[in-house]
């Protein structure tokens, strides 16, 4: 079950928990990200699964392994994942075995959240939400990447300029309806 904190101020290596004070999921969900538990099992053919990509438009789906061994150029990857950024499209994330650590900026986006992702827990992080992600400490993930219609994983790092980039935008605008 997915878990979340505000991350201490401490740094150090990204994939250690750095937990701080509790952050209960109804507050993560007023940010707009979703949460879902799955059969990480047998997930392809989980009915329940299934239902949920259709009712959510999850027309695409691949599943990824990332670790030393799996991915070419790991340590730069897991660099550039970490690194502050928003999509133009949700970012959905079935994690099938092993762990990660999905970053979200508070309401006041001055403080970090941190998400704790297990076997089982499905997130969708909405268009336009400044996050980051990271390997728990055992170094390894599975995961299944959905997609409404054809896959986007271009990140745009935070700048200036993305602040008044469109999906931006739109985020913003739908925390004062949610909150």
């Amino acid at each position: 079950m997915v878990r979340a904190w505000f991350m201490d101020d401490s740094s150090g290596d990204q994939r250690l928990p750095h937990m701080g004070q509790a952050v209960s999921m109804e507050e993560v969900a007023q940010l707009g990200v979703k949460y879902w538990q799955v059969n990480a099992e047998e997930f392809e053919t989980d009915g329940y699964f299934c239902e949920l990509r259709e009712k959510e438009g999850y027309s695409y789906m691949d599943v990824i392994e990332l670790s030393p061994d799996k991915l070419p150029g790991y340590e730069q990857k897991i660099k550039s994942f970490f690194e502050e950024h928003l999509h133009d499209d949700d970012e959905i994330r079935l994690i099938v075995k092993g762990s990660g650590y999905f970053d979200i900026r508070d309401k006041s986006d001055s403080r970090w959240i941190r998400i704790e992702c297990l076997a089982g827990d499905m997130i969708s992080l909405p268009r336009g939400i400044y996050h980051r992600f990271t390997l728990g400490s055992k170094n390894y993930v599975k995961a299944a990447r959905l997609f409404k219609g054809n896959p986007v994983w271009t990140p745009v790092n935070r700048s200036q300029e993305t602040d008044t980039h469109r999906a931006r935008q739109q985020y913003l605008a739908s925390l004062s309806v949610v909150c």
